[in-house]
């Protein structure tokens, strides 16, 4: 049962998905450590109503208005935090998201850098076999990008792209976005009926 995810976004475009994500595990009751790079910043701001300034304190509390939560269900650090738990085994996480991941950053995590405190989280994750999911938003895919995913993959991650499904019908994007977040949350083990599953009436 996860306790404690670290939820991390980078510069990529998918800024819906992580704040979904994010209100259906603090709906959830988990302690969510919160990791956003420069880049996932402006992202957030530009494709969100969400705009997280200033230091990891401040942001705690921009997030926890946001959703509605009190503090002791959200933590955010800065990258470059390394006192920070995710940065050590001996406090890790149940489990880590990165959504969305850019290719920079899958990159990093395949070549073990620990370069800022996100890609050492990763690194942590990794090393203590608990489930790391990241959500490569690019396409096309690269041989390059390709081959640092099977690396991966190879290593217990979860390659999980943004690929949504349209058989359970799709009225409005919070649909498509609820496909992609239900499939993260079902590789973490959390319930969830946010987007409805497969069926056929034989």
């Amino acid at each position: 049962m996860i306790k404690t995810l670290t939820l991390a976004m980078t510069g990529a475009s998918g800024a819906p998905y992580t704040l979904r994500l994010m209100q259906c595990c603090l709906e959830a009751g988990i302690h969510v450590q919160f990791l956003c790079s420069q880049a996932g910043q402006i992202v957030l701001g530009m494709e969100s109503d969400l705009k997280l300034t200033g230091s990891p304190q401040k942001m705690q509390r921009q997030l926890c208005d946001y959703f509605d939560v009190d503090t002791s269900l959200i933590s955010a650090y800065s990258k470059d935090q390394w006192t920070a738990p995710p940065a050590s085994g001996s406090s890790v996480a149940d489990a880590m998201v990165v959504c969305p991941c850019t290719m920079a950053t899958l990159s990093s995590i395949a070549c073990g850098t620990s370069e800022n405190l996100l890609t050492r989280a990763a690194d942590v994750i990794i090393k203590e076999r608990k489930t790391l999911i990241l959500v490569p938003r690019e396409t096309p895919f690269s041989s390059i990008h390709l081959g640092n995913m099977l690396k991966l993959s190879n290593l217990g991650v979860v390659i999980l792209p943004p690929n949504p499904g349209f058989y359970q019908g799709v009225n409005q994007v919070s649909d498509l976005v609820n496909f992609v977040v239900a499939r993260i949350l079902d590789q973490l083990d959390i319930p969830n009926q946010i987007s409805p599953r497969w069926a056929t009436n034989d």
